[in-house]
């Protein structure tokens, strides 16, 4: 038998029981569905934070740490790390404060719909535009305390006026540098450069913007208020920082000042931190860290899903076996006029993989669907199944087909003619 006559038999046997064959493919559909789904919003959600923490700049060292008096740790963290030239690039308090933040009629009293603060953080800013109570939909800046060395640690470039500076720190300037969603939100599109703010009632003079870098995040990292670490004796007076930023050459560089810092710190907290707490954290490590939990959890729950593709199988080899048994007579016929076991084989397989395969192809198109509405509902991005996700799908689909269609399949082609022919 010729591939295009059994193909053409296969779809006629299909459309001749619309309502089981439809039935017969739920099982596929929902598992192929389930499975583009989860895959999908798991390898979005992996490439989010991958870009995020690109963003965020690459060979990065997270430290937290104080001294159990409550003095700040960052002048000796600044001055060692100060000597580290061959494998650190700066470093910085990365310390989040809050405080009422305003110009002109916005001010930080309304923010997010709720009537009142926000609290993200520990940055707590807000927008009301004098509208007599009307609220603003906008997140609150964050507002930090960083050294000169800020925007390098954390992957920030200035896009208008100037970065914070080493005199602005050791004169105690009251000057800030906003992030362009911050910008956004308090200036709209006029330049904030040159303007004064009132932070907690004290008057701070935008000295520069920063480059946007996260524009589509509700809670974007470009969302911030950047002022120098010296203004924390006014802006938040008794707080600590107890956060810092570290930025290493290169990945190895990152591995060497991790070490060192370490190291550093068990030399001034002691073996077993008596005298202070520390911890010291690589973004890379992290990152890689990520990267395993992301392949876990796709085997983990893309293996969940695929239980349905199971059942969905077993339902073809079930339904395979009631055609077998319909068709007794005609495969009996087919082997009479001279049919091979061959040909009576590829007329089922083909009609298997048919039926899966176009379970599959409808399967394709709701998890497509449901990608996209999942990243909406729990991430707020768009996410596409990928080409190879998609290929894999239904070529997975056929392939079940194909393989629970192997025993209805053989078990047809063993009929013999006599017997077949005797059937009712």
């Amino acid at each position: 038998m010729k591939i295009g006559q059994a193909l053409k038999m296969a779809l006629k046997s299909i459309l001749g029981n619309k309502g089981r064959s439809m039935l017969t493919m739920l099982g596929i559909i929902i598992g192929i569905a389930s499975v583009m789904t989860i895959v999908s919003v798991i390898n979005g959600s992996n490439k989010k934070s991958m870009e995020l923490m690109a963003a965020m700049g690459t060979n990065k060292i997270t430290v937290y740490a104080n001294y159990y008096n409550g003095q700040d740790v960052f002048q000796d963290l600044y001055d060692y790390c100060q000597k580290l030239t061959d494998y650190v690039d700066g470093v910085t308090p990365n310390s989040q404060f809050s405080a009422t933040v305003v110009y002109g009629t916005k001010n930080s009293s309304k923010m997010g719909g709720n009537g009142g603060y926000s609290y993200m953080g520990g940055g707590m800013a807000a927008v009301d535009d004098g509208g007599g109570g009307s609220q603003n939909t906008e997140m609150p800046p964050d507002l930090y305390f960083g050294s000169d060395q800020y925007s390098a640690c954390n992957n920030f470039q200035i896009e208008r006026g100037r970065d914070l500076s080493l005199l602005d720190i050791k004169n105690y300037k009251q000057v800030c540098v906003l992030g362009a969603r911050a910008a956004q939100t308090f200036f709209n599109y006029a330049d904030p450069v040159g303007k004064e703010i009132q932070v907690n009632g004290i008057p701070f003079t935008v000295v520069g913007v920063y480059k946007e870098k996260d524009p589509d995040s509700k809670w974007s990292m470009d969302n911030i208020i950047v002022f120098p670490y010296s203004d924390s004796r006014t802006l938040s007076p008794g707080g600590q920082m107890s956060e810092f930023s570290v930025r290493a050459k290169d990945a190895d560089a990152a591995v060497e000042a991790t070490s060192r810092i370490i190291g550093f710190l068990t030399g001034l907290m002691g073996q077993n931190q008596e005298k202070g707490w520390y911890s010291v954290q690589s973004e890379n490590q992290w990152q890689q860290s990520n990267n395993e939990y992301a392949t876990m959890m796709s085997l983990v729950m893309g293996g969940i899903a695929a239980i349905s593709l199971l059942v969905g199988g077993i339902g073809i080899m079930n339904i395979m076996l009631v055609t077998v048994t319909e068709r007794t007579r005609e495969i009996g016929i087919r082997r009479a006029i001279g049919a091979e076991r061959i040909s009576i084989v590829t007329q089922f397989l083909i009609e298997a993989a048919m039926i899966c395969g176009i379970g599959g192809v409808i399967g394709i198109l709701i998890g497509t669907l449901g990608s996209r509405v999942a990243g909406q509902m729990l991430m707020q991005m768009e996410i596409w199944p990928s080409v190879n996700i998609t290929v894999g799908a239904f070529v997975l689909s056929v392939a079940l087909g194909i393989l629970f269609g192997i025993y209805p399949a053989a078990k047809a082609s063993k009929l013999q003619p006599v017997e077949a022919l005797r059937a009712e």
